[in-house]
Parts: C-alpha cells; sequence; structure tokens
C-alpha cells in the first residue's frame, strides 16, 4: 500500500483541515519561543560562560534535525498521534509504543514543575512575600480549576500567546541593540569560558540545559489532522519555525552575555531580568522591571497550561485503549472535562515540585528548576533518538513524490547529538534516572492494575458525549 493509499483509506476522524501553512509556522514558533529561555539561561551561563550563547546555538542545530524527522514522518502519516505512531510503525511494537507515550506524559510532568518554579521566581520580582512553594501549588492549581472549566488551545490563541512571548525577547534583543550603538559592548566576553576544565564539556553541559528551550516543536505533528496540504506545509513551517526561533534564541543570549556580568546571569533566578534592570533604554527601569516580569509570566503560565491542557487528555486516550485504568476515561457531566486525569495529573506534578523543593532546601543536587528541566530532557531526548531512528528505518516505505526527504548524514548527526546529550545529562546528574524511574513506574503501575482490576472498572465509565477538546488516542 502506498502512502497515498494509506491516507486516503484512513477513516475521517472529523477534525477539520482548516490550518494553514503561515498559521503552522506560528504555532511552531510558539510551541518554541516558550518559557524554556526565561526560566534557564542563567544556568546556561553557569555552565559555560559568556560563550553560553554557543549551547544555545548547538541545542537550536540538534533541535532542528530533530525537527526534519519529524517533518518526513509526518508527510508520510499525517496523523494527530505523533511520536507513538511513528515508533509503532518502524517497530511494530506496542510495549515500545507505551513506553513512548509515558514518557511524552513524564515529561509534561516535570517540565510544568520546572515551569512553575520559574513563574515563582519571576513573581518574587513582584511580590516577595509569600513562600515560592505556595506560589507554585497556587499556580498550578489556578491553571487546573481553568482547564476543568473548559479550555480550548486553539491556533489563533497560540499565535496571539506567541507575540506575547515574542515581545520580551524583542525587548531583550533592542537592549543589546542599544548597548552595542552606545559604543560599551565588549565582544570578548562572547569567546569567555568560565570553566577550569574541559571548555567542550562545558558546553555540552550547557547544551543540556539549553535544549529544554528548545522543545516543544513536537506538538506540532499533533495538528496534523487539521492542516491544510501538510505535505506541503509541515516541512516548511516546522524547520523554519524552529530555525527562527532557534536565532532569536541566540540573540537574546548574546544580548545577555553583553550586557551583564555572566556571574550574575549564573546566580539570577530571573536571569533576563537582569539585562532589564541594567537600564539600558531610555525608559525608567522600575517600569520595564515590572514589565517585563509580567510579561515573562505570562510566556511561562502559557506554556504550562499547554502541559496542563495535555497531561489528563493523554490518560484519556489511554483509557480509552485501555491501557491504564477506565476511570480516567471519566468526562464531568457538564464541562466534558477529563476531571479524573487532571486531578491526577496536578497531583503528580504538585509531588514533583514538593518534593524537588524539600531536597533543594536541603542542599541536596541542582535546584529544582534545573532538575526538573534535566528530567524533561532525558525523556524528550530518549523519544528524539527514536524519532530519528524510526524516519531512517522507515526509508522506502510509504512514500510518494509529495514525501519531504531529511537529509541521511543530517539525521545521523542529530542522533548522534541527542544520545551525547543524553549521556552527558546521565553523567552529569546519575540522580536524575531515578526520577525518570519513578515517573516511568507510575505509568507502569497504572497499566498493570488495568491489566488487573480493568473488567472490575468496566461499563460505569461516562463517556457519552463528545471527547475534550485536543484528545488522540494512544497507539
Amino acid at each position: 500500500m502506498t502512502a497515498t493509499d494509506e491516507r486516503t483509506s484512513e477513516p475521517d476522524t472529523g477534525l477539520k483541515r482548516s490550518i494553514t501553512g503561515r498559521q503552522l509556522f506560528f504555532y511552531t514558533l510558539g510551541d518554541v519561543l516558550g518559557s524554556g529561555i526565561y526560566v534557564l539561561i542563567g544556568l546556561v551561563a553557569a555552565a559555560v560562560g559568556g560563550a553560553f550563547w554557543i549551547a544555545f546555538a548547538i541545542g537550536v542545530a540538534i533541535a532542528a534535525i530533530t525537527g526534519s524527522a519529524y517533518a518526513e514522518l509526518v508527510t508520510k502519516y499525517p496523523r494527530a498521534a505523533g511520536a507513538a505512531l511513528y515508533v509503532n510503525k518502524a517497530f511494530g511494537s506496542k510495549a515500545l509504543a507505551f513506553l513512548v507515550t509515558v514518557s511524552f506524559l513524564s515529561a509534561s510532568f516535570a517540565a510544568a514543575g520546572s515551569l512553575a518554579s520559574g513563574f515563582a521566581q519571576y513573581f518574587a520580582e513582584l511580590w516577595p512575600g509569600p513562600p515560592s512553594l505556595l506560589v507554585m501549588l497556587v499556580f498550578l492549581a489556578v491553571l487546573s480549576v481553568v482547564n476543568f472549566i473548559g479550555i480550548t488551545e486553539s491556533v489563533v490563541v497560540n499565535m496571539v500567546m506567541a507575540f506575547v512571548e515574542i515581545a520580551g525577547l524583542l525587548i531583550i534583543m533592542v537592549c543589546g541593540i542599544w548597548f552595542v550603538g552606545q559604543g560599551d559592548a565588549h565582544f570578548g566576553t562572547l569567546l569567555d569560558f568560565s570553566t577550569d576544565g574541559n571548555p567542550a564539556l562545558a558546553v555540552l553541559a550547557g547544551v543540556a540545559l539549553s535544549f529544554f528551550a528548545m522543545t516543544g516543536f513536537e506538538n506540532t505533528a499533533n495538528v496534523a489532522e487539521e492542516t491544510v496540504d501538510p505535505q506541503r506545509s509541515f516541512p516548511r513551517a516546522l524547520i523554519g519555525g524552529m530555525l527562527v526561533a532557534g536565532a532569536v534564541y541566540v540573540l537574546v543570549s548574546v544580548t545577555a552575555a553583553l550586557t551583564v556580568d555572566t556571574s550574575t546571569l549564573a546566580g539570577s533566578d530571573a536571569a533576563l531580568l537582569e539585562v532589564v534592570k541594567e537600564g539600558i533604554l531610555p525608559l525608567p527601569t522600575g517600569f520595564m522591571t515590572n514589565l517585563f516580569a509580567v510579561i515573562a509570566m505570562i510566556a511561562i503560565t502559557n506554556t504550562t497550561l499547554v502541559a496542563v491542557v495535555t497531561q489528563p487528555r493523554i490518560l484519556y486516550g489511554m483509557a480509552n485503549e485501555d491501557v491504564v485504568p477506565s476511570v480516567f476515561g471519566r468526562l464531568h457531566a457538564g464541562r466534558r472535562s477529563p476531571w479524573v486525569g487532571l486531578l491526577f495529573s496536578g497531583a503528580v506534578v504538585a509531588a514533583l515540585v514538593v518534593v524537588g523543593t524539600a531536597l533543594t532546601e536541603a542542599g541536596s543536587g541542582l535546584d529544582l528548576v534545573a532538575r526538573l528541566a534535566t528530567v524533561t530532557v532525558l525523556f524528550l531526548l530518549f523519544i528524539y533518538a527514536l524519532v530519528i531512528i524510526s524516519a531512517l528505518k522507515l526509508r522506502g516505505q510509504d512514500e510518494d513524490e509529495c514525501t519531504f526527504h531529511a537529509s541521511t548524514p543530517l539525521l545521523v548527526l542529530g542522533l548522534v547529538g541527542n544520545v551525547a546529550i543524553l549521556c552527558w545529562s546521565v553523567y552529569d546528574d546519575p540522580t536524575s534516572l531515578l526520577w525518570c524511574a519513578g515517573l516511568v513506574a507510575v505509568g507502569v503501575v497504572l497499566f498493570v492494575v488495568e491489566r488487573v482490576f480493568g473488567d472490575r472498572e468496566g461499563g460505569d465509565v461516562d463517556r457519552t458525549g463528545p471527547a475534550p477538546d485536543g484528545v488522540t488516542s494512544a497507539p
């Protein structure tokens, strides 16, 4: 069966193809230009030094290559299931597809926790009174309530939020242009490595952290069934959006390195705010500081909300496939929200935040942002590596004249890059594997419970009416 035959023979999912290539570009841009750089730039500066922009540049390159693998597979299989579908197509293993789905869910849990910590750091700039743990838990609770009431993450809303996020980064870049124009820049800082060891290893450590900022592009594959002419639109929009986002990240990193002392960036919980605090622009510094803090909080809120919306819907889809207990398929009678999955997801993320905060206060290893960001990256690197392998393994299958072909040498390079970052992250923080194992264990326990008690739970789950917005079934 050819790719064309397969596409035409697939059942109608009921999703309307209305997303244009331009909208898809901004959707990708909005997903990638999320809150990662607002949260992690100080940690990357601490790992590398003034040359930390190199870490972002390398991370952009590896992520863009990975994105080309997604683009190739989307043109073959323009369906919403994403990485789990591609892995199942390549390996024919339901167990591996399940592991990919659980890994994606776990990455979403860890990312939400890391972003909540970042939100608390910027919140403290406006109101330093409440404890950060309380701010994080209230922040997550509010987003959960919004999700319960009903939230549809449309492309148009994503575009609006993307412009807000970009506005904050544009403020930073304007600061850089103004600073350079005044003749105060010392470009030698951009080649400074604040490390006594191997600069290459310092950059690799920085790449491992900065990669968190480049994630999110994989979500674009989930709107494949709603895109007009995906074979033409996806490669251009996906790779183009990632490259533009990467260029913005590099320019923002260069600006931060030129305008603020590296030690100040490294010691700040809200490093980009330090650029604004320098008072480079001819505007009231207090006003600009508060404005930027609000923009950063909006950016973090948007990205976290996407994660909070996604988590219970993944559980809902898995419940419909009898992979996890059917109770996760329950929908609220009035709101049609997957409320059981929402409560469960909120509890898991809250637990991560509480435990991570306790370990940070006890002086055990990385701080909360870095630790949960590392856990997120480990899960996603595992998925990305499998997607690249799947793209290579499925070469020559389900193709037609419109199929996009990524460069094979680049895919191999991207695979090596993903594996190298994954290995370094584990070497740098072996305890992160325990966090990953704990999150995977949650998924495995749910799977076992369904296998053992599933029949007893069947029959009383309310699945009448339409599924919640954004649901895709697990393969």
